[in-house]
């Protein structure tokens, strides 16, 4: 296995749109979410071990978290755990992993990927990253995965290729022509029907030296802050110094700061079964249903005329639910939520009203 190969595997989201299930103290990437007796995060490195050697990944989530990711992956040094003081969205994160690889392997070619994600088709998950990574050693270039998309979906964002532009090496690679933000259903509706857009997929391809080129040159403020710790990585320093950079960081994603002002992003067109696991409803398609589309977690749930809903309850608890359709119906921990599954986007904003009226214990 080539050791250039590396992996980082960003791990400090909350997933508060999985809430009550998902919680500040243990969210979505460290719940075994699908069944499979695996959590999401093991799941992930799981697939980025068939890329990388396990001493060449490294996990960038919030310090409260340590503990989970150590005895989720007991694989794992310490020193392959980074721990955010503070959330400051991707940039400062992948700034944070760029000068922590920087330090073992200057020639270091680079896998980024969100750990919450679902893959159904790992084998060519694999094909795809391998050959996304011979393209990024041999080229200066940002790749992302993009990813067919089968219906007009407003959850993602998307990316429009490039058909003008020869790349070679790839007949899968594609300049990127435009970046949008989660679009309303009549624009995903055109952008599905075009065939130049794909769903964004948040995973990143790039060669240490292009990554670090494009921080210098389009969020120089950070990369200047990172690299004042040149020499403290991976050592008894290095957590005192990061608690003071993320003070002072700005808190951007990589897409707004880095991708969508480079000259040099490309994307990967490609379609291994991916979905953001980043609701209830977008997490049924994978989950099991009844003859009426319901898809139930527990034993002793009973339903009457009850449709397309999600139902997750403890295994003890005695549930009787009539009349409802599309609806999600989850309790965890004392905590119960009711939602119509056509709303879910604003679970996010109900978790921020629960912290603010009714304290951090609920969330």
């Amino acid at each position: 296995m080539n050791s250039n190969k590396y992996c980082v595997i960003m791990a400090g989201g909350t997933g508060t749109r999985f809430w009550p299930l998902s919680t500040k103290s243990k969210p979505k990437q460290f719940l075994d979410i699908l069944g499979t007796g695996r959590t999401l995060l093991q799941q992930t490195f799981d697939r980025l071990v068939r890329v990388c050697p396990p001493e060449n990944v490294f996990i960038v989530t919030n310090e409260i978290y340590k503990d989970i990711v150590s005895e989720q992956l007991p694989e794992l040094d310490d020193h392959q755990i980074l721990l955010e003081p503070h959330k400051k969205n991707t940039a400062p994160c992948i700034a944070y992993a760029n000068y922590k690889i920087e330090r073992l392997n200057p020639n270091a070619n680079i896998v980024v990927s969100p750990s919450d994600h679902l893959i159904q088709k790992e084998d060519e998950f694999i094909r795809v990253i391998n050959e996304g990574l011979e393209f990024t050693e041999k080229n200066d270039a940002l790749l992302t995965l993009g990813i067919k998309p089968h219906r007009p979906e407003t959850g993602y964002g998307y990316i429009q290729r490039n058909n003008n532009v020869e790349v070679p090496d790839n007949d899968n690679v594609f300049k990127v022509k435009t970046f949008t933000e989660k679009p309303n259903y009549e624009l995903a509706r055109k952008f599905f029907e075009s065939g130049e857009y794909y769903w964004n997929s948040g995973i990143f391809l790039w060669s240490l030296k292009s990554i670090m080129s494009a921080f210098s040159k389009y969020l120089p403020e950070i990369d200047d802050l990172f690299k004042q710790g040149k020499q403290l990585y991976h050592t008894d320093e290095e957590q005192e110094f990061i608690s003071k950079v993320y003070f002072e960081t700005n808190s951007i994603s990589i897409d707004y700061g880095i991708m969508e002002k480079s000259e040099n992003v490309f994307v990967y067109t490609s379609d291994f079964g991916w979905a953001d696991l980043g609701t209830w409803g977008s997490l049924q398609e994978f989950l099991d249903t009844d003859e009426k589309g319901n898809s139930v977690n527990g034993d002793h749930v009973m339903l009457y005329d009850v449709e397309d809903s999600i139902i997750n309850f403890p295994g003890d608890k005695l549930v009787v639910i009539k009349g409802l359709k599309d609806y999600i119906v989850v309790e965890s921990d004392n905590k119960l939520i009711i939602y119509n599954k056509n709303d879910e986007q604003e679970i996010k904003e109900v978790v921020e009203e629960i912290k603010k009226n009714k304290g951090e214990d609920y969330i």
